[in-house]
């Protein structure tokens, strides 16, 4: 048991060194204090996000669809009140005529309640759930969209920084090896080839670093729109491998589960096939009742009144026999819907299928590529010692040195870019199984809980003023 405990730390050890080496190296960096790390930077995302915040208003919209349909079952109340002016004027039968001005008023109020529609309310009652819970799955696949996109912005500023850096100092090797290089030509030791060869390759990096502190402007534009402020003192970020499946097939089967694009398509099809009922309850019978009653002034003064009141109970009971076949079409079209929304969910569900192996693959592709690229760096650095000494020694050329220092700026870029694709593909494997979340990351902000507002609203029977929902 010891001598496999001291296996493991021997595996954790350069990680532990790795680790040391970001904290002291932070420590040294103006402005350490405030630094942000990759989780700063998505809890910020996840608070911000106009995105985000506009699908979550969606949902809360979609909320409203439940009391909606809960108002069917409900009683329906309303008041009227008329007034006005009437001039009345008769002729009797001795050829007279009477006269009279009225102010004649009614008041009146009307209670309406269905008592079976066919099962219409109980079958919205349930469409509208199904689809709060679709739009619950699609926010959360939205969030994992913004969260993915928030990683991917934090990365490339990282990224472009680095090229920066890198860049610089190969332009300031070029400059050095420029000077060199005139120097040598003034003693006779190399020719003015090696000057202009010297001189491109000096323009070739003021070009590339050009075209790095233009990349590093757009991605800072880009991170700031996805997390709501302009980067400031960015860290090093880490992969998020151990919150994902450890195999293909596990990734694949937790992704079935838990996907919400695919949970919110397979509600999608219980929403079209409620939908069939719906229609259905058109073909039938409709049963409701209603009561009324009013008081009424001046009415007509040749009946001899001059007050009236009025109250009833009238129930309906109304059973369709042929509606010119709209019943029927909706019917039909409705169970095309349901057709169409389970093979929507059947592509979905290959999709994603499709996503979790490709994000699998490029995930266990980017380890290959970062050990490969760190290998190249290493023997490049080395080849450009050799080279340079040799140099001196009259044994290479001014071009072979140009040659090396490329090589090796050329693989510290393709260091730099599999250090970027490595966290990227980590957290896509992550979002591509459905587990990109704020619980999953322990993110240091509150989870926004859809279910709240919801019940907030849910048997509201009255009142317009919008709940926060937070």
């Amino acid at each position: 048991m010891a001598r496999r405990v001291r296996r493991d730390d021997s595996r954790r050890e350069p990680a532990r060194r790795l680790a040391l080496s970001i904290l002291v190296l932070g420590a040294t960096l103006p402005g350490f204090a405030s630094a942000e790390t990759l989780q700063d930077a998505l809890a910020k995302a996840y608070q911000n996000n106009p995105q985000l915040n506009g699908e979550r208003a969606r949902q809360r919209a979609t909320d409203e669809n439940v009391p909606q349909a809960l108002a069917g079952y409900r009683p329906q109340l309303m008041a009227s009140l008329s007034i006005g002016l009437q001039q009345v004027r008769n002729q009797l039968p001795d050829n007279s005529f009477q006269s009279a001005g009225l102010r004649p008023w009614t008041i009146g109020v009307t209670v309406s309640q269905v008592l079976f529609n066919g099962f219409k309310t109980a079958n919205s009652v349930r469409v509208a759930e199904f689809q709060v819970r679709s739009g619950r799955e699609a926010l959360r696949n939205v969030g994992q969209g913004v969260l993915l996109d928030a990683v991917t912005a934090y990365m490339n500023v990282l990224a472009n920084q680095a090229l920066i850096e890198a860049q610089r100092a190969n332009v300031n090797f070029l400059r050095e090896t420029l000077a060199i290089t005139r120097k040598r030509l003034d003693a006779g030791d190399v020719t003015p080839t090696d000057t202009a060869q010297a001189e491109a390759r000096l323009n070739r990096g003021l070009a590339d670093l050009n075209s790095a502190e233009v990349a590093l402007a757009i991605s800072r534009e880009t991170y700031a729109q996805v997390i709501g402020q302009s980067p400031a003192g960015l860290v090093a970020a880490a992969t998020v491998d151990r919150l994902s499946p450890p195999s293909l097939a596990e990734s694949s089967s937790v992704a079935r589960n838990e996907n919400p694009a695919i949970l919110s398509a397979s509600y999608d099809v219980d929403v079209a096939t409620t939908q069939i009922s719906v229609a259905e309850s058109s073909l039938l019978p409709q049963v409701s009742v209603q009561g009324s009653a009013s008081h009424a002034i001046d009415t007509d003064l040749t009946l001899g009144t001059k007050r009236t009141d009025q109250a009833s109970i009238i129930g309906q009971a109304n059973v369709p026999i042929y509606d010119g076949g709209t019943a029927a079409s909706q019917t039909r079209q409705a169970k095309e819907v349901a057709s169409q929304s389970r093979l929507v969910l059947e592509q979905v569900r290959n999709q994603t299928r499709t996503a979790v192996a490709s994000a699998w693959a490029t995930n266990e592709g980017t380890k290959v590529a970062l050990r490969a690229a760190e290998s190249e760096v290493k023997a490049a650095t080395v080849a450009l010692e050799g080279v340079r000494r040799e140099a001196q020694a009259g044994q290479r050329t001014t071009v072979d040195v140009l040659n090396a220092q490329q090589d090796l700026i050329n693989a510290k870029s393709r260091q730099i870019q599999a250090q970027r694709d490595r966290v990227i593909a980590s957290y896509t494997l992550l979002n591509a199984v459905g587990r990109l979340d704020v619980r999953t990351l322990g993110l240091n902000t509150p989870d926004y809980l859809p279910d709240v507002h919801y019940h907030q609203v849910r048997d509201a029977w009255h009142g317009l003023r919008t709940p926060d929902g937070k």
